[in-house]
This record gives C-alpha cells, sequence and structure tokens, in this order.
C-alpha cells in the first residue's frame, strides 16, 4: 500500500481526535464507514458528541454538509425538496438538504415513520423520486443518523428494513474521567481543517474496494453468517446484503491498515458494528450487552478452520 495513503488517513484520523477526544476506535470506525460508501448510525445518550462528529467528519474529508433536524410533524417534503409554482408559470424544483455529499439526519428517530422511510431511496439507490422525476444525489453521498434511547418522550423505532441499509452501527459513550478533565479544560471551539476533497476521497474509495480477499478469509466471513442463520443463538439472521457490507468494510480496515490484502483479523475488528443492529430488535439501551450476539458468533466459529 503506498505510504502516502496511510499517512492520509493517519492525518485525518489525529485531526478527528482533536475534537472527539477518547474515541479513536469510534472515530476510525467512522472513517472506515464512510470509505466503505455505507451510512452510519451513531446511537446513544444527547450530549455525546454525536453531531460534533458528523460536522467534523463532513468538514475534514472537505465536503459538502447539510444538518436535518428530525422532528415529529416533519414532513417528506422538507428532506427531499418540493416543487413551486413561480411567477415564469411553471413548477420549479426546490431541492431539500438530502442533496448534500454529507446529510446529518440528527436524532431520526423524532421523525415519523413516512418521513424516516423517505430516506430508503436515497441510502440504497443515490436517487430520489419527486413528482414523478428521479433526480441523482451528489457523489459521494453519505448519511449519518443519530438516535435516542427509545426509552426517551417522542421517539419512533426504526423499522428493520432501514436499519439494514446503515453500514455502521457505532455508540460514542461516556468519556473516562482524565477525558472529560482534558474536555472540561479547553477554551474556545476546536476546529478542523479539510484534508481531503472529493476527488481524492472517491479514488481511496476505489483503492479499498480493490484489496484482495484470500479463499480461507471468505470462507470465515461466510460462516459467521451461515451461523447467524442456523445456529439458533440470535433474533435475526445474516443477509446476502449484510455478507457484502461485512466484505466492504473489512476490505476497507485492512487498507486502513496499509495492506492490499484481508485478513481474518479484519473481519474480526468490524463484526460488531456492521452485523449486531442486524441480529438484534431495535434500539438495546444495556450498554455493555450491545454487541452481545456479534461476540457470541465471534466465538462459535473457528478463522482457523
Amino acid at each position: 500500500m503506498e505510504y502516502f495513503v496511510q499517512q492520509r488517513i493517519q492525518a485525518i484520523l489525529t485531526e478527528l481526535n482533536r475534537v472527539i477526544l477518547g474515541k479513536e476506535e469510534e472515530i476510525r470506525l467512522a472513517v472506515c464507514c464512510l470509505l466503505a460508501k455505507g451510512h452510519l448510525l451513531i446511537e446513544d445518550l444527547p450530549g455525546m458528541g454525536k453531531t460534533t462528529l458528523a460536522h467534523a467528519l463532513a468538514t475534514v474529508m472537505g465536503l459538502d454538509y447539510q444538518r436535518v433536524q428530525f422532528t415529529s410533524d416533519m414532513l417528506p417534503a422538507d428532506l427531499l425538496g418540493v416543487s413551486v409554482f413561480e411567477q415564469q408559470k411553471e413548477f420549479v424544483f426546490h431541492p431539500g438538504p438530502v442533496f448534500t455529499q454529507v446529510l446529518l439526519a440528527d436524532e431520526i428517530n423524532r421523525g415519523s415513520p413516512r418521513t424516516q422511510s423517505a430516506l430508503l431511496e436515497a441510502m440504497a439507490e443515490r436517487q430520489v423520486s419527486i413528482d414523478g422525476e428521479t433526480r441523482a444525489l451528489p457523489e459521494p453521498f453519505f448519511v449519518i443518523a443519530t438516535q435516542n434511547p427509545q426509552d426517551q418522550a417522542g421517539t419512533y423505532p426504526l423499522p428493520e428494513s432501514q436499519l439494514d441499509r446503515f453500514l455502521m452501527r457505532i455508540e460514542l459513550g461516556y468519556p473516562d474521567k482524565a477525558t472529560e478533565k482534558r474536555m472540561l479544560l479547553q477554551t474556545g471551539t476546536v476546529t478542523v481543517a479539510p484534508l481531503l476533497d472529493s476527488q481524492h476521497l472517491q479514488l481511496m474509495q476505489r483503492q479499498a474496494a480493490q484489496v484482495k480477499v484470500a479463499d480461507a478469509a471468505l470462507d470465515y466471513l461466510l460462516s459467521l453468517v451461515h451461523e447467524s442463520r442456523y445456529g439458533a443463538i440470535t433474533p435475526h439472521a445474516l443477509s446476502p446484503r449484510a455478507s457484502q457490507a461485512l466484505l466492504s468494510a473489512a476490505r476497507v480496515w485492512a487498507y486502513m491498515a496499509g495492506r492490499d490484502y484481508l485478513l481474518p483479523d479484519d473481519i474480526q475488528a468490524i463484526f460488531a458494528p456492521v452485523a449486531e443492529h442486524r441480529l438484534r430488535n431495535g434500539y438495546s439501551s444495556a450498554m455493555g450487552n450491545r454487541n452481545s450476539f456479534s461476540r457470541a458468533l465471534l466465538e462459535r466459529v473457528d478463522p482457523v478452520r
């Protein structure tokens, strides 16, 4: 792997770690998700830095950014856009905030199911259909959604079909005491500098997709998927789309490590963020038990097999 690629990735991670303190692993996963052309769901309590991470990630990648605050009275047109009859005596389409490169869907589960479903086509097809016309979204297109616990007031659970559109789900969690002390001693706002642009990002995405996969590593991935279907230990099984998501994310993890080949360790590193929200039912408020099904599968399948 070319040395300058590793340098650039490390510079991106270093810049993001200046803003979100003490969350190196979560930041690395977020960058991995973007390089894998996926969408990211961040679940946690309010005030944990979810929105800050999303904004910083868009800035450091040099991408256009829009933030939408989901509320119970929000309509699909508020997200997608609307055609307005203007003085020229014709309808003119006014694009909504979804027409951007990075869309932050803040507190997505406060929106109604109808509004949540408006994102499905955009996330899956990178396009939206409005007034009988299909409109392409910018490239790259990346959705970062934040979600509050379902036991909080005014939330709607995300349906399984929409959860499946997110490549990864992560949570930030509470900082440790030393990290929180550093946060409290910071003065002023910490800003990040753009280190990439959309052309360089798309080049890195193409390079990551070319990481070689040996039969043994692919068989290990498929054994994990097969165990989820027939091992009778998870509420839901992993679909072929989940298999593709696991392979894509593992390739990027290897790429970020400076390798052009995939190891079983790469699959293990990304397995819980990619698989857990597909294996369980909805949001789990048990922070210490979030990845229990993923851990069970990893323990039952031998990578050397």
